[in-house]
């Protein structure tokens, strides 16, 4: 199922400021909140959906990548989903602040969730080099990862066995102490993170002895990242879920993937289009001749028609790169240029002399004004 435009789901414009669209994700949340909504698939759905649109909407840096290339600036399919790929809780546990006291960690009618702490873990930020052809198609890499992973000997819980832990008897597992005060306005209630288990509604009896109680090893991982065809320079991917395990449990970081563009020996990339220099002899510009031009598929022939004048444009339609966000496919634009010789010999000086002040050889008026006006035009 295709993606809908961030700015379409939370009903913001693309020019719209941090706080209309927190203010438009708090409407949908509330909204779609499945508390309001239980057992409501569609409701949760839509109520994840705006959690991933503010989740990029509401960072600068991914808001700009989504503005530049879409959604594919995001990882692509599969890749960058924020929402589709976290659980309910992961997302409050990123978004909780934004319901306050009405929808939070506690529900709509008082029971249903805590809020109880939940780890993140930090991003990954790596740089994955390809080659035009590479850019053209789109490619799977493989690469190698050094990152924290959640320890298998206690399953990321930082505890031995994986159970030696037991419910923070201060908390009694939510997380947070809550205190009543009496002030000359009436009673105060406030909230606050436990300061027994820091958040975290447990404690632990026995610490892993493999992790020391952390819930994460450092360990190498090897990690498939799809790259969509029409990437570019500078361009971010971002794969939700890859980058750095969290302690004792939680929401694992962000792989962030940079794209850096090799050189071709060949072309020249200029955003979807690609640039090629032809170099002809001044035989071929005056008789016509057939070249090859090289292209990401492979070299073609291209005629080169009688009096070509030198810094022709020769286009190749569709012979570019696609646009990343799939609209269409650019161009492959060869300029002419014609070789002059430095030295030649004495035949060779014959044979130019006898050119010289021959008929045809010599622009008339019309080529004059011809060659005058494109000046004017690449001047002005």
């Amino acid at each position: 199922m295709e993606k809908r435009d961030y700015y379409e789901v939370l009903g913001v414009s693309k020019n719209a400021d941090a706080t209309e669209i927190k203010k438009a994700y708090r409407k949908l949340a509330l909204k779609y909140h499945p508390d309001k909504n239980p057992g409501d698939k569609e409701a949760e759905e839509k109520f994840k959906e705006a959690a991933e649109a503010y989740d990029v909407l509401s960072n600068d840096d991914k808001r700009r990548r989504y503005d530049q290339f879409g959604h594919a600036g995001m990882g692509g399919a599969g890749q960058g989903g924020f929402g589709g790929g976290m659980s309910m809780d992961d997302i409050f546990s990123h978004f909780g602040d934004i319901f306050g006291g009405f929808g939070g960690f506690s529900g709509f009618g008082g029971g249903g969730r805590t809020a109880r702490r939940v780890n993140r873990g930090t991003n990954l930020r790596v740089k994955v080099k390809l080659d035009l052809q590479e850019v053209a198609a789109g490619v799977e890499k493989k690469i190698k990862v050094k990152k924290y992973v959640a320890c298998q000997h206690c399953n990321g819980t930082g505890a031995k066995d994986g159970k030696s832990f037991s419910t923070c008897s201060t908390c009694h597992g939510s997380g947070q102490v809550t205190r009543v005060q009496n002030t000359i306005l009436g009673a105060m209630q406030t909230t606050s993170t436990c300061p027994t288990c820091e958040g975290e509604g447990k404690i632990i009896n026995e610490k892993c002895t493999f992790c020391n109680g952390e819930g994460v090893l450092m360990a190498e991982e090897v990690i498939t990242i799809n790259i969509p065809a029409g990437v570019a320079e500078g361009m971010q991917l971002s794969l939700s879920g890859k980058g750095n395990a969290a302690r004792r449990g939680g929401v694992n970081g962000d792989l962030i993937v940079l794209v850096e563009e090799e050189e071709h020996p060949d072309l020249v990339r200029d955003g979807n289009d690609l640039l090629y220099n032809v170099f002809i002899g001044y035989p071929e510009a005056v008789l016509g001749d057939t070249v090859e031009i090289p292209t990401i598929e492979g070299k073609v022939k291209v005629k080169i028609e009688p009096g070509t004048q030198p810094g022709k444009i020769l286009r190749l339609r569709r012979k570019g790169l696609p646009d990343v966000n799939g609209y269409g496919k650019g161009d492959l634009l060869a300029k002419v240029n014609v070789w002059i010789p430095k030295n030649l010999s004495k035949d060779a000086k014959k044979l130019v002399e006898k050119m010289k002040d021959t008929e045809g050889f010599k622009p008339g008026n019309n080529d004059k004004k011809s060659i005058f006006s494109k000046m004017k035009d690449f001047f002005d």
